[in-house]
């Protein structure tokens, strides 16, 4: 599938930092990671005439946030956040100097965080800032499309006429495209590059790469632990047998399940999908925890529970035929050890670092594709990271 090129002006752009104060909401709301950018991107062309789109697409050495985040600025409101800081307020002067209009359509800027930006992490951060408008729609729907289904690369290309779209799902296209499309998506991460002949391109998958997790039970400790995890990187299923338990209002990166009997739905979660189990009621809990179990291929299982709890489990997991190296993997209780405190957020702050630090583990273990290696910072004004560059067409 490919995303025709859309014709863009082209001129040189001048941050003001002055000009981010434009930027900033007129009334005070809550600050939120951004997902699903292509979503959240129609969503706000309804409301504004032309966003800027700011993505990390690089990062070496020590800095806010990796690469891949991103955020979108408009003239009255943005969305999501690259690392706050002096940082992003600087991304932010820049980005409503592309709403403008006369300026160029797209750019990329190589920052060094201690010498630019007198921030103290000492690494560097290329960012990629593209603006779209309404004439865009259609073509970010086809990328929103592209969201959902397997592995697809978003290719951007700036050129002498503006610039050049193209969503790449199956191999063959160039090989960078094809190391992005093959990575696994935890790992695939945004690349800029020079394209021989024509400009600068940005390549970035668009399929989702949160890790998905199932969390069974929608009563105190659960709808507390939602609360916080809806703020997460992850994908949250969240189900319970009673369609009364769920709130009214819940956040929309949660899907809500009501299922008489979830047992056979468990089939249906994907390969390392995490569970954490936490109904009502301690025979649903069994029957769970043993269904995940049997079917192997998860991530983690966590119950909420006393250590008896956790005991009399096990013991009846062994009886039932569970292989023991099966029952090793459940963690109960769940949280992080030495939180004594028995309220629901309290218990839902722990659960959400322990799973926090079993994914960040797990990231650790898959090398990065896309991004060039991380270099330390250093305080010296003469190595290679102590320099900044501004692509602009």
């Amino acid at each position: 599938m490919s995303w025709p090129a859309i014709s863009r002006p082209l001129a040189e752009v001048a941050a003001a930092p002055d000009a981010a104060a434009a930027t900033a909401p007129a009334a005070a709301e809550w600050l939120r990671a951004l997902r699903d950018w292509p979503r959240a991107a129609l969503q706000s062309l309804e409301r504004e005439a032309a966003i800027v789109r700011i993505v990390v697409t690089g990062v070496q050495g020590s800095a806010p946030r990796d690469a891949g985040v991103c955020m979108l600025v408009g003239e009255h409101r943005f969305e999501g956040t690259i690392g706050g800081g002096e940082l992003e307020w600087q991304a932010l002067a820049a980005a409503r100097s592309l709403l403008a209009g006369a300026m160029p359509a797209a750019r990329t800027v190589r920052l060094v965080l201690a010498t630019d930006l007198g921030q103290c992490c000492g690494g560097v951060v290329e960012l990629w800032m593209e603006r779209y408008t309404r004439a865009d729609r259609a073509a970010l729907r086809m990328a929103r499309a592209a969201t959902g289904r397997d592995a697809a690369v978003l290719i951007s290309t700036i050129t002498a006429r503006g610039i050049d779209h193209r969503i790449v799902s199956a191999c063959g296209y160039s090989p960078e495209a094809d190391l992005l499309l093959r990575a696994p998506r935890a790992s695939a991460l945004p690349r800029v590059m020079a394209a021989a002949g024509v400009g600068v391109s940005l390549l970035e998958r668009l399929d989702e790469g949160l890790p998905a997790l199932w969390l069974y039970g929608a009563g105190h400790v659960g709808q507390a632990l939602v609360r916080i995890a809806a703020e997460l990187p992850l994908r949250l299923t969240w189900i319970d047998t009673r369609a009364g338990s769920f709130p009214a209002q819940v956040p929309d990166t949660v899907q809500i399940v009501h299922a008489p009997d979830p047992l056979p739905g468990v089939a249906g979660a994907a390969a390392g999908t995490r569970f954490l189990v936490l109904t009502h009621s301690h025979a649903l809990d069994y029957a769970l925890c043993r269904a995940i179990l049997e079917r192997g291929d998860f991530a983690s299982l966590g119950l909420i529970g006393s250590h008896s709890k956790d005991a009399r489990f096990r013991s009846r997991l062994a009886r039932d035929g569970v292989p023991a190296d099966a029952i090793a993997r459940l963690r109960c209780p769940i949280g992080a050890g030495g939180v004594a405190s028995k309220w629901p957020a309290a218990i839902a702050v722990a659960v959400a670092f322990e799973l926090l630090c079993s994914i960040g583990n797990d990231a650790q273990r898959r090398p990065a594709v896309g991004s060039p290696p991380a270099e330390a910072g250093c305080a010296a004004g003469s190595c290679a990271n102590c320099s900044s560059t501004d692509h602009s067409r």
